[in-house]
Formats: C-alpha cells, structure tokens, sequence
C-alpha cells in the first residue's frame, strides 16, 4: 500500500495550509476570548469551496474525497480547532446525510446553500437524557396532514444558533425502539424552532454550542430524510464520518502542540542551553511526533476506506479514539514543555490544553469508541 498523497492532495494541503496560517490563525485567540463566532473567516473559507468538500460538483461543491477533507479539517483545526470542528460538522454530519440519503428535491434545494455557505448546518441527535444512547431519545414526531410536528428538546448542538440547516432526528413510532427513530431536514427559520441556552464551555469558545427547543415546529412532510424509520441508521453512519472530522480536528491540535512545543524549546533557555538540547525535552517530542503520525494514518486509512466503499465503523473509532487520546497527550506534554508560560493565556498551548479535552467526549466518548472497537471484534 503506498501510504502518500497524491499531487492533488498535496496541492489542497499547501493551499489550506497558506490559508490557516493568514487568514485563520491571526485572529483564533481573540475569538476565543471573545467567544466570537468566525464569520467572516466561514465567508473567506466558502469562496475557496471549503464549506462544500465533499458535495459533489452538480450541487455547486468541490467534489472532493474524504482524505481531502481529512486534510483540510486538519489543517484549519492546527491553527482554530473552533472553526476545525464548524467545518467537519457543516460538512460531514449535515451535508453528507443530504448526499447519502436525500431525494433529488433535497439535494437541488440545500446543497447548493450548504456549499456556498449561505447557511451553516448542524446536527441534531443528543438530548439531556439521550447521548451514547439514541435509543432513549424522547423527541417526537407526528405526521398531520402535509407536515411533521416535532415536539422536543436537544442539547449540545455544534453550530446553533447560528445553523440555518439542521439534521434533526426524532421518534415517528415509539413502540418499535430504535426502529421507529426518523431524521429530518430542518431548517432554523420553520415555526416552532427554538435556541435555548448557550454553553459556557472550557474550550472550542468560538463554535457556539446550544439547545434547541421544538414547540410544536411544523416541519414540511418533504423534509422527511430517507424513509420513516431510518433515522437510527442514518444516525450511525453520519457519526462514522463525523468521528473521521473529529480526529482530523484532534490531529490539527496535536500537531500544533508539537509545532508550539518545538518552537518554545529552542527559544527558552536554561543552564547556558536551550531546553530543546536536553534529553528529557527532545523524548518527549519524539513521542508526541510519533502519536501523531501514527493518528494520522489510522485517519487516512479510514478516509479512503470510505472512499473506496467499505464499512468504516470500527476503523473510524479507531481514528477517533486514538487521535483524540493522542491530543490530550500531546497538550499535556506541550504544557509542561512551556513550563509555568504553559499556564498562563500568553502561550497558545493554554488554548490548546482547553481544546483538545472535547475531541475525546463528543461524536462518541472514548468509552464508545472503545465498544464500537470491541464489538466488530468479537463475536
């Protein structure tokens, strides 16, 4: 297996790079003080075609594969892991849905919007009593006349309240478990759509992170995504490709903890040296360099599986669980490497340490990651 990119990917990772380093990271610490969403950097990554990756080019995206995607989630997460995971979320988890299980309607009506960023997307599955487990989701949904009326509450919503399209996931028929979950595409302008509380979170600070609250929101029985039904199924695989975008991001902040690390150590000076000439400084770089090449295949390699049309499930937890693994221990390494600078807002490597802590809860815990694994290998 030849484990290399190929020229035009090469090509994609030089462009997004140059992007980050101009346009992304001069501003990432005030947004993140400011707890300001990246507008104006969202408008500038639209125009390059990096809010539509994978929608095809019919729909007005760029059509690319998900080691492009990989890349650029990467590469934008290195230097803003809060526009990282805005750009994964609007891509994988409320764009991919719309090209995997939409009607031609859908797909002409939103992915076009979706790729030229008119609109951010989300996606809607965990409630306050149903996160690893979907089966508990409360949610309804009852179909009358031409429209859904969808009764509910979600919680930690990527995206809200500035999404305008969100995949919505609710129970058509509670008598069936999770049989009886549907999805739908929702938009946030409909009757009965509300933002409820917005998180005061550790990290990401830039990616807003709500509730949402349906009060009887009518949603157009067209809306309905798939068929009743398959909402659980759908749910699934939109998360495999979502925990390929969340390892992306936990790579993009590994990496800029080694980049912080390295560039730190051969600056600070102790004993008449740079600290970068020591043993025990130069170990653990080694290591953190080692972890993030090792997660970065294991995202390439679930990347193309995907591409070539294989299941992802247990390769993508693998990704996920270790390149999120591999961000704590990376942060952790870079902050002690900064020393007592490490701890104080002055150092990137503070925002960092604060990032990094998500990627290994959300789009599944370690602990799920670590079932899915186990599961697909015993019988």
């Amino acid at each position: 297996m030849k484990l290399e990119l190929n020229d035009q990917q090469k090509m994609i990772q030089k462009m997004v790079r140059e992007f980050a380093e101009k346009e992304v990271a001069p501003i990432a610490a005030e947004l993140d003080k400011k707890e300001e969403y990246p507008h104006k950097t969202l408008e500038k990554m639209a125009k390059l075609g990096l809010l539509g990756i994978i929608i095809p080019t019919e729909y007005g995206g760029a059509g690319l594969d998900t080691i492009s995607y990989s890349i650029i989630v990467e590469e934008i997460s290195r230097k803003c892991a809060s526009t990282g995971v805005i750009t994964s979320v609007h891509n994988s988890l409320a764009a991919w849905p719309i090209i995997k299980y939409g009607s031609d309607e859908q797909k002409k009506k939103y992915l076009p919007i979706l790729a030229k960023g008119e609109k951010i997307g989300a996606f809607a599955g965990t409630e306050p009593n149903a996160g690893s487990d979907l089966g508990a989701m409360k949610t309804t949904a009852v179909l009358k006349g031409n429209k859904y009326i969808i009764n509910g509450d979600k919680t930690f919503i990527t995206s809200v309240p500035e999404a305008g399209i969100i995949i919505v996931f609710a129970v058509t028929d509670k008598n069936v478990g999770t049989k009886g979950l549907s999805a739908f595409i929702v938009e946030s302008k409909f009757k009965g759509f509300k933002v409820g509380s917005i998180f005061d979170k550790l990290g990401i600070n830039a990616s807003k992170t709500s509730e949402l609250i349906f009060d009887n929101m009518e949603v157009p029985k067209e809306n309905l995504l798939g068929k009743e039904g398959e909402g659980f199924k759908i749910a699934l695989s939109c998360l495999d490709g979502g925990r390929i975008g969340i390892a992306c991001q936990a790579v993009g902040i590994a990496q800029a903890a080694l980049d912080e690390s390295i560039n730190y150590s051969q600056q600070r000076q102790q004993f008449g040296k740079p600290i970068s000439k020591f043993q025990a400084i130069q170990w653990m770089i080694a290591d953190m360099a080692t972890r993030i090449e090792a997660a970065r295949w294991l995202v390439y390699n679930a990347a193309y599986k995907k591409d070539t049309g294989q299941r992802i499930s247990k390769e993508a937890a693998m990704a996920k669980l270790f390149a999120s693994e591999t961000a704590m221990e990376c942060v952790i390494k870079g902050l002690q490497i900064h020393g007592g600078y490490g701890y104080t807002k002055e150092y990137t490597i503070e925002r960092l340490f604060r990032d990094a802590k998500i990627t290994e809860i959300y789009e599944g815990t370690s602990e799920v990651q670590r079932m899915v694994i186990a599961g697909s290998l015993l019988p």
